[in-house]
């Protein structure tokens, strides 16, 4: 998952721009060992209501000894989220995990809509997150190369957007859990992406006098 922090669920990519106004504010949420949960929107929101759904998701391991579904999860949230529609509730968030079925990814905002799907980008610069993740997407991706992606896609909307900033922090869920992979600061990327080249080495070639 990156959200200026990329979560890849297997070859599943999810991309959220971090605020400059809110660099500090973790936005990739652990919801359990295997489930991740990304924050766009208010802030106490997402918090609240991601902390809430780690609740319900371990009373429901509790209760029926065994994990709750990403889909279960997804689904919800949705339903609580619909539930106090038209509130003033502000949330957008990608719910990404491993079950027994395998990877899944979700969108959910605050009017109680869910949509599955392979790719997700939120955010004030998702729509160059967008161009970048549509572009070099593929179903056959390497874990390095679906983190590479989400990074760049990151770095691209930090890039064009002057809303967004941070750090991209790059996560992997697969069958054993979650890791974090990386956290890069998107300034630096910058320079990973198109090095400085020095005066003399731009200069043209200045032409010898016969």
């Amino acid at each position: 998952m990156v959200c200026n922090k990329l979560c890849c669920a297997a070859i599943f990519i999810t991309c959220i721009v971090i605020n400059r106004s809110s660099q500090s504010v973790k936005k990739i949420i652990e919801i359990n060992p295997y489930m991740l949960g990304t924050m766009a929107g208010g802030a106490a929101d997402c918090q609240f209501w991601h902390r809430n759904l780690g609740i319900k998701c371990r009373l429901h391991e509790l209760a029926n000894k065994r994990r709750i579904s990403v889909t279960g999860a997804s689904k919800l949230l949705a339903n609580i989220l619909f539930s106090y529609r038209g509130m003033g509730l502000s949330v957008g968030t990608m719910i990404a995990g491993w079950d027994e079925t395998g990877p899944g990814l979700y969108y959910v905002d605050s009017e109680g809509g869910r949509l599955k799907g392979t790719r997700f980008s939120v955010g004030s610069g998702s729509p160059y997150a967008y161009g970048v993740l549509d572009s070099g997407y593929r179903f056959d991706m390497s874990i390095e190369e679906a983190a590479e992606l989400g990074r760049r896609a990151i770095y691209h909307a930090t890039f064009r957007d002057g809303a967004s900033g941070g750090v991209a922090s790059v996560y992997y869920v697969g069958p054993d859990g979650w890791k974090k992979l990386s956290g890069d600061d998107v300034s630096e990327l910058h320079y990973n992406y198109y090095p400085v080249v020095s005066a003399e080495a731009s200069e043209p070639d200045r032409m010898v006098e016969a």
